[in-house]
This record gives structure tokens, sequence and C-alpha cells, in this order.
């Protein structure tokens, strides 16, 4: 159960470190970092398609399977060429992608409000008013009453910090609770074989 609740704590805070670093790139270089992501995305799905197709071209035989993956290939690839060249239809859809995430992590942080009241944290509804906040805010996202695409960006930067700020605030009240329920388990248990002899 330690082994486990360490390799969660780690998970959790690699998460939340990651969506703060991302968040502190889009503040500092919205227009640029976009594009960048467009950029790489497209290439993917370009690049994808491409193999897709050159496996056809180059497989013996002709498979129902491979007919399918060529189509796919086709696909992926005439989209990945398009967001290329039009890497701003793109972007109008990242605030509602990131957006509905933020939603998720908002939904996931209350459940684990649920957990620490359970536990018996006394401030377990600061985790809540943490979850119900990131989902307000990733609403917002979603809805995106933003104009300009810097602004879009910077403003999607500050909600992954502060996801992530969330989080590790969240997972390292849940690990103190759960490691001292545990003392609190360790040290009954040692009364108890005390009391056997």
């Amino acid at each position: 159960m330690i082994e486990y609740l360490k390799n969660l704590k780690a998970n959790y805070t690699v998460s939340a470190v990651i969506c703060v670093i991302i968040g502190l790139v889009l503040i500092i270089w919205p227009g640029t970092s976009t594009q960048v992501v467009c950029m790489v995305f497209g290439g993917m799905l370009l690049a994808y398609g491409i193999i897709q197709i050159a496996l056809y071209l180059f497989a013996r035989e002709h498979t129902l399977y491979l007919q399918g993956m060529l189509l796919l290939g086709i696909v992926f690839g005439v989209l990945g060429a398009w967001i290329l060249i039009k890497p701003e239809i793109i972007i109008a859809t990242v605030p509602i992608v990131i957006g509905l995430i933020v939603i998720v992590h908002g939904v996931h942080n209350a459940l684990q409000a649920i957990d620490l009241k359970k536990l018996g944290y006394n401030k377990w509804w600061v985790a809540l008013l943490f979850g119900i906040l990131t989902v307000a805010l990733g609403v917002i996202l979603v809805y995106n009453p933003f104009s300009v695409v810097n602004t879009v960006v910077r403003v999607i930067g500050a909600f992954l910090i502060y996801d992530g700020m969330s989080d590790m605030w969240i997972i390292s009240r849940i690990s103190k609770t759960k490691k001292e329920k545990q003392r609190i388990i360790d040290a009954e248990a040692v009364i108890i074989d005390a009391d056997d002899r």
C-alpha cells in the first residue's frame, strides 16, 4: 500500500510539474508555442499517413487490413498536410480540447476532496473548492470568450499552472493524511501486540 502511494504521488507530481512547465511556456511564448505544437501535430499525422501508404505499396499481399490502414493513412496524411498549411484551424480548437481536459481534472480533484473527507482531513473543503474552480475554468475555456489567439494561449497557460499547483497541493494532503492514518494503525497494532504478551 505504501509503495502504491509513493508511485501514485510520483506520477501525480510529474504530471503536475509538466502542467506548470507547459503553462509557463504558453505564457512566455504564446504565438511561437502554438505554431510549433500545430506544426509538430500536423507533421506527425502526415508522417503517419506516408508510412501507412508506403507499407501498403511495399506489401507482398494487399489484405483487407492493409487496405483499411491505407485508407486511414490517406486520411491522416491529408489532415496532416492541411494542418501544416492552415494551422490556425487547429489553434481555434485548442481551447476546447484543453478546457475538456481541465474539466476532467477538476472533477478528479473534487473526488479526491471526498477521499480526504473520508480520511478525516479537516480542510478537505479546500480541495473541493480547487476542484470546483478547476471545472469552472475548464468551462470558460470550452466556451472561449477570448478573441485574440495570444490571449487565449496565455489564459490556457495560466489555467495549466493553476491546475498543476492545485494537483500538487491535493496529492500532498492525501499522502500526508494517509501516512498519519497508517501511523495510527501501526501504533494501535503495537499496543495490541504488547497487551497479548
